[in-house]
């Protein structure tokens, strides 16, 4: 709540601004966005309430609209999907308590300061997984689209088989005013930005259906929507359930914190902020989430378009957020009967209109041109979304990020090295082939990340390589040590037998440059035993001079070579 004490009269008019018109919004959005949860939707306006109000409470961000959104609301489809409920009311029911879970989650996790799980999220799966999921969302509305009962499903070629079984069914009318829809939306987008266009959409909708009697004639229509605040409830607590939500429940506080932290940021960024804190943010999504369920809120978190909207409308602190829930909650106290001949096409061409924003084509391409593994970690990432599922999907494109940063790591960038003419730069010799001079009997080699059991078998084999190409005159290798930060105990082990090998072959082996935490651990291993302090230099130069004109080191280039905080204890 910093936001308030510092309150000035300047802010009043942009957060009222944004405030109206993102309450305007969310009405519109969250009762499609609830049709998406497979919930009524009417609990799309009472996750559009009480989340907000406690956001703009506890959350770092001054513009970040929370509420229901549409990748959330799939989860939360797909996960309740595959649980063996009894009816309608045990599926509301269990969305409920799916925020009430997740919240706890995110609380506990901002309190633990586990902020940077999220960095586990890479870009590239965050891309293909919401390319998917979209074209799923998008899909999922086929049904209401073309006014036919199509079998759900979150793998995308069962979904295209149950439409297509359908297809000689489909209600004309419904499907014109779906594709009108969509049509006027993305018309009001491009010649009028600024005017609610889902809106629009649903006063037309409900209109032509009462004017004309289209209701008469098949069209599938919202009908009674609750009206009234929603009331307080404790969210209903199977525990034989908790073990199968879990998994849905992780992957929705973590996808829902991607999402809220990331708009948030992108926000801050083109503000030239540094407000928006990582663990608060869980911690503010987690409250705002616990509190929503007790509301008979579903899982909600911040919205990329309604942040978009609210930042471009003027929002300047949290009352922004409190005016778009006294928008929802006026809405939900005077106007629901006015939703009772709102077309369900509307609400799909809404949801459809808002998900194509999410399918990005750039980023790929620019992967494709530049960084062919991120590509295919994307591709298979979508790929498996589509065809698997979203929670195997995203869980799946995790894993694959980590095996291939464990790829990464277990061959890191080895350079030989060589003297630039006329200077003291030592650059890698593939690069700069006709600058750098090769000296027969020195080697010299940067290893560019740390020395562990996963790449250690790795290093001793590219050396090995190198000595072997140098052939019988090498008499000293040089290690540039710089970007080696750390050496666990199985590569101690190997540097040891590696400079013994050396030694026994009557090659000097030489440390350059190594950094405080790295000459820690020569200490502390006993490994400088083996390479010897006077072999310990700072830069690669001055190991490079003493090979060729045997020079003594000064005290100073002895004391920082070989200073360690365990010689200083």
């Amino acid at each position: 709540m910093e936001w308030l004490p510092a309150y000035k009269r300047a802010y009043l008019a942009g957060d009222l601004s944004a405030g109206i018109t993102v309450g305007i919004m969310l009405v519109p959005q969250g009762m499609a966005y609830a049709m998406i949860a497979g919930l009524p939707p009417v609990f799309g306006l009472y996750a559009a309430m009480v989340p907000q109000i406690m956001y703009a409470l506890t959350g770092t961000s001054r513009q970040l609209a929370v509420g229901p959104v549409a990748m959330d609301s799939l989860l939360v489809a797909s996960g309740l999907g595959a649980l063996s409920l009894s009816g309608l009311d045990q599926y509301i029911a269990m969305a409920i308590f799916l925020a009430l879970f997740m919240g706890v989650l995110q609380l506990i996790f901002g309190l633990l300061r586990m902020g940077f799980l999220v960095n586990f999220l890479s870009r590239p799966v965050i891309s293909g997984f919401t390319s998917a999921a979209a074209i799923i969302i998008g899909l999922s509305q086929l049904k209401h689209l073309l006014g036919t009962q199509i079998a759900g499903s979150n793998q995308i070629h069962i979904l295209l088989a149950n439409a297509v079984k359908t297809l000689g069914d489909t209600h004309l009318l419904t499907l014109l005013i779906g594709v009108s829809g969509i049509l006027l939306i993305r018309l009001l987008k491009r010649v009028a930005p600024k005017l609610p266009a889902a809106l629009i959409a649903v006063v037309l909708g409900v209109v032509s259906v009462y004017f004309l009697g289209l209701y008469d004639s098949g069209v599938s229509i919202v009908g009674d929507v609750p009206g009234g605040l929603p009331s307080l409830q404790v969210p209903v607590l199977e525990t034989q359930r908790i073990s199968e939500l879990f998994p849905i429940a992780l992957a929705l506080s973590l996808i829902a914190f991607m999402e809220a932290i990331s708009v948030a940021k992108a926000v801050e960024e083109k503000k030239g902020e540094t407000r928006v804190n990582a663990n608060q943010e869980l911690v503010a999504l987690g409250l705002s989430n616990i509190l929503g369920s007790f509301f008979q809120s579903y899982p909600t978190t911040g919205g990329f378009s309604r942040t978009a909207v609210n930042d471009e409308a003027g929002a300047n602190t949290g009352l922004a957020s409190l005016i778009s829930s006294a928008v929802v909650g006026l809405t939900l106290l005077f106007l629901t009967p006015l939703f009772y001949y709102l077309p369900n096409a509307i609400l799909a061409s809404i949801i459809m209109v808002a998900v194509y924003g999410l399918i990005d084509l750039k980023y790929p391409l620019a992967l494709w041109k530049n960084r062919k593994d991120e590509f295919v970690l994307l591709l298979a990432t979508f790929l498996l979304t589509l065809l698997l599922g979203i929670k195997e999907g995203i869980l799946l494109g995790v894993l694959f990020s980590l095996l291939l940063l464990v790829y990464r790591i277990s061959k890191p960038h080895m350079a030989v090295l060589g003297r630039i003419r006329g200077t003291d730069y030592f650059m890698n010799i593939s690069r700069f082939s006709e600058e750098a001079e090769d000296f027969e009997a020195i080697l010299i080699l940067r290893f560019d990340g740390q020395l562990f059991f996963g790449n250690k078998d790795y290093f001793s084999t590219q050396i090995r390589k190198q000595i072997a190409r140098k052939g019988p005159g090498l008499k000293t290798v040089i290690l540039n040590a710089e970007a080696i930060n750390y050496i666990d105990s199985s590569a101690v082990f190997m540097l040891k037998a590696l400079i013994h090998e050396l030694k026994r072959d009557g090659i000097r082996f030489m440390l350059a440059g190594a950094i405080g935490p790295t000459r820690d651990i020569l200490f502390t291993s006993g490994l400088i035993g083996e390479i010897g302090e006077e072999n310990l230099f700072v830069r690669t130069k001055e190991a490079f001079e003493h090979c060729l004109e045997a020079t003594a080191k000064s005290d100073m280039q002895r004391k920082i070579a070989t200073q360690s905080g365990r010689k200083l204890m």
